[in-house]
């Protein structure tokens, strides 16, 4: 039996998992592996240029392709750095291992280089951290890291390798990735949801990230329509429904319209489906009704009953019961019903049709998402970062394609650029697009420069108002006449895209927006597209009084 440094162990299992592609900042702590990686041409290696970017882009690889995604990274720092990236995975329960280089076993609890208990450190933000301290143990812990980020509600895992660990060697015993079965419900809980929503008079269906991570958009759009029920989609989770289907009626989050709030506070039953029902889905906790009737559906018994009480709790995965409930499901023929889902998405297309207004002082959104809305490919791949322009793509952008949108529910800054590589390593076929304020692009830029070493050719639109465009608005808001902390100063970001190698573009009116972006995805290069917006305007919805005050 061939003996195997813990380095060698370490990749062979990673080809194993069906590792395609792994992201890194590489660190001196685990040089073993990535030295055994030069062996394995069929892992691509991606070298970042700062963990966060590293993290957010496995993060987003692993949205787009449905795999377990893996970004590497050194003890420490470069651990803390990863952390970001960590996080967005646990809230928008993404499958992630990461692995992280760890002092020599010798020189723990003394304060060592670069040393951090990262079981202490991580156990809340991650499904599970776990330190491999003896090299033969490899195997066994690697593959139930792979096991557990995947299985139930999934997420990331942190998995530290101690510097001499994975230079000690051992007899390799091979072991074989392992899968759970996703959970089907019981046909009584079934039959029961199936009756509640056939006796509703004014259901509503909210689907979440269950519906996305199990591929199941298409199955939802036959439960729907033979249900005649409305379906609303999560925070962030445009693409788990079709915007342009019939049945479709918004989405909830930041700016969602009071009208369809106060259709789903006196719904008389609500469906969650694979939500996990957060504070921005449920504008701050005050969604549902006291008395309102839920069947909560989610594969994590964790998640049901955290936030709301359901009247009708099912363990399962989405899939699993959308197959189950389209076998059962009772004919129906309920002329109301089909009434009030019109009326819903009569309402949902006039509040995000968008007209065509232009500017010559600067770029006017409306105009912007107007053109962008009739030029990008219907399957584009969208990633955004958190910020003030996102109020205009969530408005405005109708989402057609599963898994067309790659956003953090976690409201990370800085994901939107890194986000569009990862999307973009996955499916190098689609036309990646990612937003960025110009506060949230200065987190991340340097991964510019990752998408011109590795010819990934993603265009960063960054809307640029010199500030902190969100708290700007908060802080008018809620403390007039007191700016503080939120004006910025900004290279001209087009001449530093071209610095870097890529295509660069400064848009100042909306005339000149669909010429630069053509000539972006013509490049058939990584292009950034800066669109100067006027810092005056700070949300799509924007009191009048506060643009007069600015």
């Amino acid at each position: 039996m061939k003996r195997l440094s813990g380095g060698e162990a370490v990749v062979r299992v990673m080809v194993k998992e069906g590792t395609k592609k792994a992201f890194c900042v590489p660190g001196e702590s685990y040089l073993g592996v990535i030295n055994a990686l030069y062996d394995h041409s069929d892992i691509q290696l991606i070298a970042a240029r700062h963990e966060g970017g590293a993290s957010f882009m496995a993060e987003a690889y692993a949205k787009t392709s449905g795999d377990v995604g893996v970004c590497m990274a050194t003890r420490g720092p470069g651990a803390s750095n990863l952390a970001i990236g960590l996080h967005t995975a646990m809230q928008d329960s993404t499958p992630l291992v990461a692995l992280i280089g760890q002092v020599e076993r010798p020189f723990k609890e003394k304060e060592a280089f670069q040393e951090v208990n990262f079981s202490g450190m991580f156990s809340h933000l991650c499904k599970w951290a776990v330190e491999i301290d003896r090299v033969e143990r490899i195997p066994e812990l690697l593959h139930r890291a792979f096991h557990i980020a995947r299985s139930g509600r999934p997420g990331p895992v942190v998995v530290s390798l101690p510097h001499d660990m994975l230079e000690d060697t051992t007899e390799f015993v091979e072991q074989k990735p392992y899968y759970v079965g996703a959970p089907s419900p019981d046909e009584k809980s079934v039959d029961e949801a199936l009756k509640e929503i056939a006796q509703a008079k004014r259901p509503v269906l909210i689907a979440g990230g269950g519906v996305t991570s199990s591929k199941s958009t298409s199955l939802l759009i036959k439960f729907a329509e033979a249900m005649h029920i409305p379906v609303v989609t999560a925070f962030r989770r445009f693409s788990a429904f079709p915007n342009t289907h019939p049945c479709y009626a918004g989405w909830l989050g930041f700016g969602t319209p009071s009208s369809l709030l106060n259709y789903i506070k006196n719904a008389d039953l609500v469906i969650a489906l694979g939500t996990r029902f957060s504070q921005v889905t449920t504008q701050d906790y005050s969604l549902l009704a006291d008395d309102a009737r839920l069947i909560h559906i989610d594969i994590s018994p964790d998640t049901i009953g955290k936030v709301y009480a359901p009247t009708l709790p099912i363990v399962t995965d989405v899939k699993q019961f959308l197959i189950k409930a389209l076998e059962r499901i009772p004919d129906m023929s309920d002329v109301e019903r089909k009434k009030l889902i019109t009326e819903l998405h009569k309402r949902y297309r006039e509040f995000s049709s968008i007209k065509a207004d232009y500017s010559l002082d600067y770029v006017d959104l409306d105009g912007m998402m107007y053109d962008l809305v009739n030029k990008l490919p219907k399957d584009a791949i969208i990633t955004s970062d958190a910020g003030n322009f996102f109020g205009w793509l969530s408005r405005y952008y109708r989402f057609e394609q599963e898994n067309s949108y790659i956003g953090p529910t976690s409201g990370a800054m800085g994901y939107g650029l890194p986000a569009a590589i990862g999307a973009k390593v996955a499916r190098p076929e689609k036309t990646v697009v990612s937003f960025s304020g110009d506060g949230g692009f200065m987190m991340t830029m340097q991964e510019l420069e990752t998408a011109v070493r590795e010819k990934i050719p993603v265009i960063s639109i960054v809307v640029n108002n010199n500030m902190y465009g969100t708290i700007r608005a908060h802080q008018e808001k809620h403390f007039p006449n007191r700016v503080i902390a939120t004006e910025l100063t900004n290279p001209n970001f087009a001449e530093l895209a071209r610095l870097f190698g890529a295509h660069g573009e400064r848009v100042g009116k909306n005339e000149d927006f669909i010429p630069a972006l053509e000539r972006a995805l013509f490049s058939g290069s990584p292009a950034v597209i800066e669109v100067m917006t006027n810092p005056a305007i700070l949300s799509v919805s924007q009191p009048k009084e506060i643009a007069e005050r600015l």
